[in-house]
Formats: structure tokens, sequence, C-alpha cells
């Protein structure tokens, strides 16, 4: 029986070492696995600049957009190595029909008849200092009013323009 508890204890320390954790920056939001000792080495003193290219999104309007959730999981899992905050700066470029995902619930609603469920992940996002910015000719191909975006979402002339200006001043793009 000893034996039973033994192994019952080590399979759950086992599990509980492979749960992701949110936080410490985004705590509802962008879960990530701690790595112990990694090889290549995470510099704490570098600045992090980054730029994530969002163009798609689920299938079903109910579900959360994870492209827009990397934004989350990138500043957790950075701010679990130890890169203070203010090292951090990130922007994601919405386009296609990602698009539709940084508008209110209510403009939302409208349109998939649900709340959006990206919502609270985008006002998360920009309350840590991440650029949401929104391609211009998608929003006005996909009928999108300003009115309409989860306010401190940025309306660009394209993404394209807001690509090339973000790399230019030193992000690096990531495009999945």
């Amino acid at each position: 029986m000893k034996l039973f508890y033994l192994f019952a204890l080590l399979f759950g320390m086992m599990l509980s070492a492979q749960e992701k954790a949110t936080g410490p920056i985004i705590s509802e939001f962008g879960a990530v696995y701690k790595i112990s000792n990694p090889d290549f080495k995470t510099n704490v003193e570098s600045e992090f600049k980054v730029v994530f290219d969002v163009f798609s999104s689920p299938e079903d309007p109910s579900a959360l957009n994870r492209s827009l959730e990397t934004a989350a999981r990138f500043l957790n899992m950075h701010g679990q190595a130890g890169v203070p905050q203010e090292q951090l700066h990130v922007a994601l470029v919405v386009h296609g029909k990602a698009a539709l995902d940084v508008l209110i619930s209510t403009a939302y609603r409208k349109r998939y008849a649900v709340d959006n469920p990206n919502e609270p992940l985008i006002h998360d996002l920009l309350s840590n200092k991440v650029s949401v910015i929104l391609c211009g000719q998608s929003a006005k191909g996909r009928d999108i009013e300003k009115s309409e975006l989860i306010p401190g979402v940025q309306l660009a002339l394209s993404a394209m323009t807001a690509l090339i200006q973000l790399q230019n001043q030193g992000y690096q793009l990531i495009k999945f």
C-alpha cells in the first residue's frame, strides 16, 4: 500500500511539473510551461521588441484566437524567466480574418450572435502596453467602423505599413 501512495505522489509531482502557469504579467491568459535550466540561456538584460503578424481566426466565433494570445504567452514566459516587463515591447498587427477579433462585443454580436471572446484578452494586453494595430484595408474590406473597435486598438493604413514601420523601429517579426 505504501508503494501505491509513493507512486501516486511521484506521479502527481510529475503532472504538476508539466502544468502551465499564467502570470506574472497577464494573469488570465497566456499560460506557459516553466523550462528549468535551458541550454540556450535567456538574456534577462536584453530588450525584446517583437511584432506578431495575426491574420487567422478560429472557425468557431465563440473560441479565443490563440494567435492573439501569443502576445500574453510571450509576456508571461519572459516575465517568468526574469526579464523585467519594461524590457518587453510587444505589438500585434491584425488583419485578414482576424480583423473581426478586435471588435467590441456589441459589434461582434451583430455579426456572430455571441460576445467577442477576445475582448477581455485585448483589454489585458492593452493595459500591459501591448500595441494592437488593425489593418485599415482589412477594416474597410470587412465594413468595420473605427467606433466598433475595442478602445485602444489603433487603426493603420495597412498591415504592411505597420509591419514595415515596426521592423524599422527594431521590432522582430514573428509570423505563425
